[in-house]
């Protein structure tokens, strides 16, 4: 008895420690990626700014939902950014912005007119707005677009390639 008693302290302390070396390694990632979101932004201001220009230049606009607190944000941010093809679609076909979600401002007023948000979101999440600031489409789950410990260039391309504005 005091046998196994042992053998599962010692499984405790394996866990625990493999998920602080997890926890540390995360930490030392999102330190070094690009932090686009800023909380103190007035998101509806810098949107109706977004929709006057993509009337002009007749590009959709890409919201990325989330926070510098989110790694996987932070992930495909840095994804899109570092991957020539992808950022390649973006630049040309969209007019980019990244919603702040944080305790420090959750902007619930504009993200009620997109979503539920009584409902729980998973981060990041995607509204693609028409270039009159229609909401066309909200990918709620974007582990579909991941691929191990990252994005799939395959998969990220077909979800902005799909979301283009049609010609």
């Amino acid at each position: 008895m005091k046998e196994d008693r042992m053998h599962d302290n010692a499984l405790l302390v394996k866990t625990d420690h493999a998920e602080l070396e997890a926890k540390k390694k995360a930490g030392e990632e999102k330190a070094k990626l690009p932090k686009p979101y800023d909380p103190k932004a007035d998101a509806q201001a810098d949107l109706n700014k977004l929709i006057a220009q993509a009337k002009k230049e007749g590009k959709n606009i890409m919201i990325q939902a989330g926070g510098n607190w989110c790694i996987w944000c932070l992930r495909f941010n840095n994804f899109v950014q570092t991957t020539p093809e992808l950022k390649n679609i973006v630049d040309k076909k969209y007019l980019y912005y990244h919603l702040n979600y944080s305790p420090d401002n959750e902007n619930p007023k504009v993200f009620s007119k997109y979503i539920n948000i009584k409902e729980k979101q998973a981060y990041p999440f995607f509204i693609v707005l028409d270039k009159n600031g229609k909401k066309i489409h909200v990918l709620k789950d974007s582990s579909v677009l991941e691929e191990g410990k990252g994005y799939s260039l395959e998969k990220v391309k077909e979800f902005f390639n799909q979301w283009t504005p049609k010609s």
